[in-house]
């Protein structure tokens, strides 16, 4: 097994949606960007690795974990892949969604350390240019991925499904492909600093 691995998280799934708004489901977004970033990395000579393939909750696949809570078992197992599988990096996909209709676009959150806050600058920077914004990446403290993963890790919310705009943008097959190319293109673009 190759050493230098990117694990996608497609985040939600199965019985958790996630957020969702006009019909739209958070999961269903996440599940077609992380399949094509997957194929992307992989034809760029970056070995990437998808957690879950189809519309199922990660919490199934979790025996060990014993929580009564399916929300913790889920978080659990998605953290326990970075410990079986050579994980160079952790990019968790997402969508947000606020009251306010009217907030779009790109926020990647990151862990306190360098290296996480350095993935999650060049992904914004990449998405920024994608979507037209001038975004900062925040750090996102109460997150238990990136308060429990030891690699560099980030969670990208790719735009807001309460936007009717980013709605529309997520959810077209194209517009995926050009999110998955941005995070592609902010992924090498760390590796480069990085080497």
């Amino acid at each position: 097994m190759p050493s230098s691995v990117v694990l996608i998280d497609a985040g939600h799934g199965g019985i958790d949606g996630g957020a969702s708004a006009g019909g739209v489901v958070e999961k269903d977004i996440n599940l077609a960007v992380a399949k094509k970033l997957y194929l992307l990395l992989n034809s760029q000579g970056i070995t990437a690795v998808l957690n879950r393939t189809d519309d199922y909750a990660l919490s199934d696949d979790n025996r060990w974990h014993i929580s009564g809570s399916r929300h913790r078992r889920d978080l659990s197992q998605r953290r326990q892949l970075t410990e079986e599988i050579p994980t160079q990096l952790l990019v968790s996909l997402h969508v947000n969604s606020t009251p306010d209709r009217s907030e779009r676009g790109p926020l990647v959150l990151h862990q306190s350390s360098g290296e996480s806050a350095l993935l999650a600058f060049c992904i914004q920077d990449t998405l920024n240019r994608q979507q037209h914004t001038r975004f900062l990446p925040r750090e996102g403290k109460p997150f238990y991925l990136l308060r429990r993963v030891y690699q560099p890790a980030v969670i990208v919310e790719m735009g807001f499904v309460s936007n009717s705009k980013d709605r529309t943008m997520l959810t077209d097959p194209r517009e995926q492909l050009h999110i998955a190319s941005a995070i592609a293109s902010g992924i090498r673009q760390y590796k480069l600093i990085t080497k």
